[in-house]
Order: structure tokens, then sequence, then C-alpha cells
């Protein structure tokens, strides 16, 4: 846990540097086009270009890192992560910056991350005790919260009083610090089991399928994946929808409240989950919680004010800690190490591929058909005038609705599904007989 606890901290300042990026640049673009067009398309480009690398590149890059050290695999990431922050901060020195630029950065920082992400999760697995995953998870977890807080409120003050210069300059210092904290510490490493000599490229999609076929052979862990799928679907729907729903120009003091206030409930959440072992049935905890967060969307959705939607976000991401940290845990103690890395990656690349399709359809979707919908006198409008909002641009609204009618049906069909409910039980924990402690 000691080393797992270095790791932390300088995985909790990369972040924090990560976020303050996001946030600004996130700003800047919609900036440059919300303001001038009305639409959400481009910022939802963005989001796109920031996670759709990672999905596609995760299952090669889960193989890969089981075959390298993961504390290896984690410095790779950082560094390469500075090095193109680096790149946008002399494009913002000589005032070259364009939003293309930025698009070709988050492909490219999103494609490490891809690497980072599940050496990261397996390193959980190798640091940490069985009986402690959930609360490592829910410290990871603690380390997000902390960014969402604290980033929104810090980077829009830097904005307006230093710009995105100083931002960045920041971004690349938090870099510097995770890569100390991994180089200072020792991972303990496992016993790789003989294998047949192959070509790379034969033995790269044999690890492949290997973890492909873990999966698909065990009927609860697909049903898992699917019902985290959904939740994921619907949280990329609103990284999409609300900054321009709470976007005012030339202004970052409403966004960053709102965002600060729905991350101190996932700061709730995690600190939760970091002192609390966690349930003793983690699937039915998973259930109520993507439940619990149906209904505050479709709330929010019949009610619209940054009141309600910094209560509503509040307690949607106070639940979030506590699905991920639970769902980690049952994959941290059922996939033997051996198969961690492809096994995480190819998961998180199944759960997020929703989510992609997600940031692909919200913006035309809203732009093109829930807007021209909610116009006034429009058939639909005169349906729901009278629970919702109505009026060219009130497309959003409709949309929060949808999403939580349908969040709240998946809840009902999960919890009606014994593969899912009882999957703690049927499917048998790893052997950790193959670990040991020689240092990697």
């Amino acid at each position: 846990m000691q080393t797992f606890f270095i790791v932390w901290m300088g995985q909790v300042v990369s972040l924090l540097g990560t976020k303050l990026t996001e946030f600004a640049l996130g700003f800047w673009i919609l900036e440059q086009t919300y303001q001038d067009t009305g639409t959400i398309t481009q910022f939802a480009l963005t989001i796109l270009f920031m996670y759709l690398p990672k999905v596609v590149i995760s299952p090669l890059a889960g193989v890969l890192i089981d075959r390298w050290n993961r504390r290896s695999a984690m410095i790779m990431s950082d560094l390469g992560t500075g090095l193109i922050t680096l790149v946008v901060l002399s494009l913002v020195w000589s005032n070259n910056l364009l939003v293309w630029h930025i698009y070709l950065a988050l492909i490219a920082s999103s494609s490490l991350n891809a690497f980072q992400q599940p050496a990261y999760t397996a390193a959980i697995a190798q640091l940490v005790p069985t009986d402690k995953l959930s609360r490592a998870n829910g410290m990871v977890q603690v380390s997000f919260a902390i960014a969402k807080i604290a980033a929104p409120a810090i980077a829009g003050l830097l904005m307006k009083y230093f710009g995105l210069r100083t931002i960045l300059f920041i971004d690349i210092s938090t870099f510097v610090v995770a890569i100390i904290t991994l180089i200072s510490v020792k991972f303990p490493t496992f016993k790789r089991s003989t294998r047949v000599k192959r070509k790379v490229v034969n033995q790269v999609i044999a690890d492949a399928v290997a973890g492909w076929n873990y999966i698909v052979l065990r009927p609860g862990l697909v049903r898992l994946v699917c019902f985290i799928a959904i939740s994921y679907f619907t949280m990329g729907m609103l990284e999409v929808v609300l900054w321009p729903l709470l976007y005012q120009p030339d202004s970052t003091e409403q966004l960053g409240i709102v965002l600060s206030v729905g991350g101190c409930g996932m700061l709730l959440g995690s600190v939760l989950m970091s002192l609390w072992s966690g349930p003793q049935n983690r699937v039915k905890a998973i259930i109520g919680f993507v439940g619990f967060q149906g209904l505050i969307v479709l709330i929010g959705g019949l009610k619209i004010s940054p009141f309600v939607l910094a209560i509503g976000i509040f307690g949607y991401l106070f639940s979030q800690p506590i699905i991920i940290s639970c769902n980690q845990a049952i994959w941290q103690s059922k996939v033997p190490s051996r198969l961690q890395g492809r096994v995480f990656a190819l998961q998180q690349t199944l759960e997020r591929s929703l989510a992609i399709c997600a940031y692909l359809l919200a913006g035309p979707l809203v732009d093109n058909v829930l807007n021209p919908l909610m116009a006034e006198g429009g058939v639909v409008a005169q349906m729901i005038g009278r629970f919702i909002n109505t009026g060219m641009g009130q497309g959003v609204t409709l949309l929060l609705v949808l999403l939580g009618i349908i969040n709240l049906m998946v809840v009902a069909i999960a919890y009606r599904e014994p593969r899912l409910r009882y999957l703690e039980r049927e499917l048998p924990d790893r052997n950790f007989k193959n670990t040991k402690t020689t240092t990697a």
C-alpha cells in the first residue's frame, strides 16, 4: 500500500494538471465555435478526439502492457503526453494555435492514455491486497474528484488573469512530478507463463484473442460490460451537452462553479469508497446507483436551471466512483494477473464504445433533430410543453428526459438478469499463487 500511495499521489498531481488543460482548451474552443454558430457539433468533436483513439488502441495496448513493465508503460505515457502539451504551449506562445491543432493534440495524448489507464489499473492489482481493492479504487476515484472540484475553479481564474499559457505550463510541471514518483518506486512483478515462441504479430494477435475469450466465455462478465456501457453512453451525452448548456460568453464563472459543485459530489463518493471496503454485493450496488443516476438525469431534464443542474451533477457524480470502484474491484479480483493488461484494456474499450457513439450522435441529434422538434408550435412541443421547457434550442431538455427513461428501463432489465446478479458468486476469484515479490 505504501508503494501504491506514492504512485497515487503522483497521479493525483498529474491528473489535476490534465483537467486544468482540458477545461481551458474546452472553453477556448467554445469561444471559437459555439459563440458564432450556436451548434454543439464542433465541441462534441473535441470530446470525441479526447476518447476515440484510446478506445481503438486499448486492446493492442493491453496486450503490450502484459509483456512490458507496467511502471515503464506509465512513465512512457506521462512523458509523451507532457511533450505534446509542450508543443501546444509553443503554438499558444507564438499565437498560432488553431482548433485543428487541438484536435491533433487530443488524438495523440488519447493514444498514449490508452497505455496509461490499463497499466495503472493492472498495477493496482499487483500492489494492493484483495481485501483493499475497493478502497484503492476509491482512492483513484478521489483523485478524479479532486481534479473535478479544483480544476474548473482554478482554470477559470487562471484563464481570466493569466491566460492559456500559464495553465499549459502548470500541466507540464505536473507531468514531471508524476514521472519522478514513478521512478522513485519499485513494482512487484508476477511469474509469467512459459510461451511458445511465435512471430511477434502472431503472438500479439493470440494474446488479444486470449483476452477476448476470457470475457466472452463468462456470461456474467459479458452482461456486466454491456450494462456499464449503457451508463457510459449516458455520461457521453451529458459531457457533450452540459458545457454548451452552461456556457456564457467571456465568462468561466457559471460553468466553473457548477462543475466544481459536481466535483464535490464525486469527492464525497470517492472518500466513501476509500474509507469503506465496499458493499458485500458489488453488482447490486452498481445496478442501484446507475438507477439513481437515471432518475437524476430525468429530473434534470424536467427542470433546467444552473442550481438544479449543479445539484443533479453533484448526485450523479457522487454515484460514479461507487459504480466504477465496485466494477473495477470485480474485474481485479476475478481476472488472473497474467491476463489483466489485455483484459482490462478490452473491458474499457467495450464499456466506453457506446460513449464514443454518444460523442458522435449528440451534436447532430440535438442540432438537427431535437431542437427542431422542440420549436414552438411543433407537435412534440405541444405534447410535452406542460412538463419541460420548449422552444428552439431546448432539444437538450428532451434529450435528458429520454436518457433518464432509457437508463431506468435498462436498470429494470439488468436486475432481472440472474447471470449478472449472481456474477460474484458464480465466478471464482483469481489465483494469487502466481505473484512473487521480486522487483521490476
